[in-house]
């Protein structure tokens, strides 16, 4: 016999069973396809916020790739301005050295205008010095002389001549004539011997003598200082004044020569 008092179930409570667990089967039943539905739901949302998550990643790599790009671009236009301003700088010395320069040149302009200025008178005066020279030297080579100096003459009228070439060609003028003083030159020449022309051999010895010989070696003179003249030697120096000429010429071996001598006043 069962006690009714510790049996938690009667006897309607166990007729009761069946009934609820249908009950609750049909619960379970009724609320799945709300719960397949919230599942479907949720797949979705996780799915789209993966993609979201993605396509978001996707965009900060690509903002990632941008920015480091810019990056290296700015970088790069740092180096480039840092070498603009070493460049500049650089620039500004060269041209504040160049104003400089200018300024010196210009100031030398005008000196060389003040020495062209100055200069010029002196040149001629040079010229006209080296002329009166010429004309009271001892006549040798004495057409080419004065050819020489009526070159500077002309050349002192040209245009197309600086001041510096022509500064430079009377020079060359005074050293040609400062050479002949110690050299000694053997040429042929006209000279007038007895009123007729004749070709002789001329021996110059610096300006100490000037002496000629006919070609046939027959007849010599020397040039007289005191009278400003060719003078006859008679025969006297015939023989010397023909190992002279060769020695001169470079035909004979350098020896003594014994040639005359007039001593001026």
């Amino acid at each position: 016999m069962v006690d009714r008092a510790i049996c938690p179930f009667s006897v309607e409570t166990m007729k009761t069973i069946p009934t609820l667990s249908a009950v609750l089967f049909m619960s379970v039943l009724g609320a799945f396809p709300a719960h397949a539905q919230s599942l479907q739901s949720v797949t979705q949302t996780s799915q789209s916020a993966t993609a979201e998550g993605a396509a978001s990643q996707a965009r900060i790599n690509k903002l990632d790739d941008e920015t480091d790009t810019m990056m290296r671009a700015y970088r790069a236009a740092l180096k480039q301005l840092a070498a603009l301003r070493e460049y500049n700088a650089q620039l500004e010395k060269l041209i504040d050295g160049q104003k400089k320069e200018m300024v010196s040149i210009r100031q030398q302009i005008d000196d060389v205008t003040n020495v062209d200025r100055a200069i010029m008178p002196l040149m001629f005066r040079m010229i006209e010095a080296l002329d009166q020279f010429v004309s009271l030297d001892v006549p040798f080579l004495a057409a080419e002389r004065k050819a020489r100096v009526a070159n500077l003459r002309v050349l002192m009228d040209r245009s197309d001549a600086n001041p510096a070439e022509k500064y430079r060609k009377i020079l060359e003028a005074y050293e040609i004539e400062n050479e002949y003083g110690r050299t000694i030159e053997a040429y042929e020449g006209e000279m007038d011997i007895q009123g007729a022309p004749r070709t002789v051999s001329f021996l110059r010895i610096g300006r100490v003598a000037l002496v000629y010989q006919t070609l046939d070696g027959h007849e010599s003179g020397a040039w007289d200082k005191t009278q400003k003249s060719f003078v006859d030697l008679d025969g006297d120096f015939d023989g010397a004044l023909r190992r002279a000429l060769r020695i001169a010429k470079q035909q004979a071996a350098p020896d003594l020569l014994v040639v005359p001598v007039t001593v001026g006043p």
